[in-house]
């Protein structure tokens, strides 16, 4: 077990690989890199482009140069106790403070149980400290949230007074119904004001919120509900993306339905008014069970008492999708994740005070709670919601917001980019953007032609972009470039987070050397790591911590290059990352196969020139019924219905049976190489059970 007492067992490697930037210059002070260009003085054109800060952006920064990185790195890796909690006692406010153990860990499944607590037995509450610690430090009149509906013309803001009075009227309502510390609240709702407001009022007083993107379908909603067992569920009855109306309540209705099934029943539904989207009288209602959040918020008390809680407890759920079917509830403490998200984002988009900052995610992805709700708040930023689509009425909407609002940090996913890139420059270049500082690529490994649009025609070849990686269950970023301490490589996460320790290992789980190619893992914890899957402890072991014993294990694969920056290669296992979203093969398989004339599917992942990844499913239909469009849209929509949207096929291809081994193993390596047209690298198949499949599977690629 590592305690408080700093870890001396780092590996020298381990910060050579960090120590091999400091070669870099700072600035723009003698500059010999054949390809280095210096911000806002010429266009990154290059694959192996260096992008360097300017001097006036490095002198302004919150970490200048490589120095000053490599400094406070090496302490966050040698006395992580100290580098922490020197963090958290100085900028978050504990009603008591831990004990003399900063930090305790486990993560050796061979040494007993995985384990992960950072200031335990420290008394806190992640509300006070978004809102009444701003308030009292004198920040009430600040806008804290500006919001941007979906239809241009339409907006509205709130100071973090304001937001405090919202946030306590919907905590003195949730206590009223019976809602008490520990106790679920699931939220399915879309951009408004009240998703923050409904996340923090939950934080206030111990609740544990658990928001589902409202983009998943009923059966997906009904799932999640039927896992964390809430004590109410929080919507709104429809929403306005682009031209198309959503009825969110009717497919929470429909969840409520199926788990009351299940065992799970829901006595109170809060529903908000979305006026612009639908009006009450066209909701449908369930009497006793829907109330109107108009109806009833507002008439409560704007104070209200914080519930202080232990830096250990619980503070949100989150479900990511695994490589089996079932989601897997990622669980969230209060202390380490408050300290790890504020820091993330302080110095990964050099915040100031003066910033205006825009995450297009929505909060019901963790870049949503860590990047739009928690971090920014916490840091006393202003921060920007909208409600809408990015291309709607046309591909120019986020300049315009951008200039609308004078944002200064702008923090995107590649879809985004490049499917902007796609509409054409013409949607960029009629906007001023002049406003814009930083800019930042979340979700997926950006590819450098779209990392050098958004820094050319976007940033105008000014702003540096942090291309953070990170995930649902690492709780903010780990890899990142800091703005203005060392030069970036356009498709380059670079070089990781304060006290994050990224080692490549091989298959065997040895850690390789220097210039490299293999799985990722993370030595050691760090504040903001997730503590368990909810109420599967063991899966949560079996999925990150038994591959590798010893490390926590990302699912991803890593190269790092000659001067140590890390470049990100996608997944290694069952997952697909569509437009940043990761979606399981599993979950999507066991849709298809639900169709009745649906036998077996396979799903894999293949490029996709806007999404990144597109999902690809190999069919096998029931014996006697025949290939047709009708039956393709029909699969496509039983996935539609049962997970969403986003998770939708791209693909459906015809397949009379699977590429198996002879211990009926499907064979995915095949299938994958048959997705994305790599006839000559099929390998050996001769381990088939029918070699013959594929032949006959190449032969109905194009029907």
């Amino acid at each position: 077990m590592a305690s408080s007492s700093p870890n001396k067992l780092t590996t020298t490697n381990h910060l050579r690989h960090v120590e091999s930037m400091a070669s870099f210059p700072s600035g723009a002070g003698h500059i010999s890199h054949l390809n280095a260009i210096i911000l806002g003085e010429s266009l990154a054109s290059q694959e192996d482009d260096l992008v360097y800060p300017s001097h006036d952006f490095s002198r302004h920064a919150l970490i200048p140069s490589p120095h000053k990185y490599l400094e406070m790195y090496k302490r966050s890796i040698e006395d992580p106790a100290g580098f922490w909690s020197d963090i958290a006692l100085s900028e978050f406010y504990w009603k008591q403070r831990w004990g003399d153990q900063v930090y305790s860990e486990n993560l050796d499944v061979n040494k007993g149980n995985i384990k992960i607590e950072w200031f335990k037995g420290g008394i806190t509450n992640i509300c006070y400290n978004c809102l009444d610690r701003n308030i009292d430090a004198g920040l009430g009149g600040k806008i804290a949230l500006y919001w941007e509906s979906n239809e241009p013309g339409f907006d509205a803001n709130l100071t973090y007074s304001q937001l405090l009075h919202r946030v306590c009227q919907l905590a003195n309502y949730l206590k009223s119904i019976g809602v008490r510390k520990g106790d679920a609240v699931v939220i399915y709702l879309p951009m408004l004001l009240e998703l923050p407001i409904t996340m923090l009022a939950c934080a206030r007083i111990g609740a544990v919120h658990s928001v589902v993107f409202a983009g998943f379908s009923s059966d997906s909603l009904a799932q999640r509900i039927v896992d964390c067992k809430p004590k109410v569920v929080i919507t709104c009855n429809a929403v306005k993306r682009g031209p198309k109306t959503i009825h969110l309540k009717d497919i929470v209705d429909a969840a409520l339905v199926e788990s009351a099934k299940d065992g799970v029943s829901i006595d109170v539904c809060l529903t908000y008014e979305n006026q612009s989207a639908l009006k009450r009288e066209s909701t449908k209602w369930q009497e006793g069970r829907d109330m109107w959040w108009q109806d009833v918020v507002p008439k409560y008390p704007t104070t209200c008492e914080v519930e202080w809680v232990d830096a250990e407890d619980p503070l949100f759920l989150l479900y990511t999708s695994g490589s089996t079917g079932k989601p897997k509830g990622v669980l969230h403490t209060t202390g380490g994740y408050m300290v790890y998200t504020a820091t993330t984002f302080k110095y990964a988009f050099d915040y100031k005070e003066s910033d205006i900052y825009w995450c297009t995610a929505d909060c019901g992805w963790i870049t949503g709670h860590s990047y739009v709700t928690y971090g920014p708040m916490l840091n006393g930023a202003t921060v920007v919601l909208y409600e809408g689509a990015p291309n709607y009425p046309d591909s120019g909407r986020c300049w315009d917001i951008v200039d609308k609002y004078k944002v200064t940090i702008f923090y995107t996913a590649p879809t985004l980019v490049r499917s902007l890139m796609r509409d054409g420059d013409e949607y960029v270049t009629r906007y001023s953007r002049k406003s814009l500082r930083v800019l930042g690529s979340v979700g997926e490994p950006i590819n450098p032609s779209a990392w050098r649009w958004f820094f050319n025609l976007v940033g105008g070849s000014s702003c540096p972009i942090s291309d953070t990686w990170w995930q649902t269950e690492t709780g903010g970023f780990m890899i990142t470039p800091l703005p203005g301490a060392w030069p970036q490589k356009p498709g380059s996460a670079t070089f990781p987070f304060f006290g994050v320790q990224p080692v490549i290992v091989d298959e065997k789980g040895n850690e390789i050397d220097g210039e490299c190619s293999g799985y990722l893992c993370v030595k050691g914890s760090w504040p903001g790591a997730f503590r368990t899957l909810y109420g599967d402890h063991e899966r949560y072991e079996t999925t990150y911590f038994r591959p590798f014993p010893g490390y926590y294990f990302t699912g991803d694969g890593c190269s790092r290059d000659k001067d140590g920056y890390h470049w990100l290669t996608g997944r290694v296992d069952d997952v697909i990352n569509v437009s940043g979203h990761r979606i399981g093969t599993a979950e999507v398989e066991s849709a298809l196969v639900s169709h009745p004339q649906c036998a077996e599917a396979a799903v894999v992942g293949v490029e996709h020139e806007v999404k990144g990844q597109g999902i690809y499913a190999f069919v096998t239909i029931v014996e006697g019924v025949s290939y047709s469009e009708e039956l393709r849209k029909s699969l496509i929509l039983a996935v539609r219905n049962q997970i969403g949207a986003f998770a939708a096929p791209d693909k459906i291809h015809w397949a009379p049976s699977l590429p198996k081994t002879r211990s009926g193993k499907i064979m995915r390596r095949i299938l994958r190489k048959i997705a994305s047209r790599q006839l000559d690298e099929l390998g050996d198949t001769s381990t088939l059970a029918e070699p013959g499949v594929v032949d006959q599977l190449i032969a109905l690629a194009d029907r």
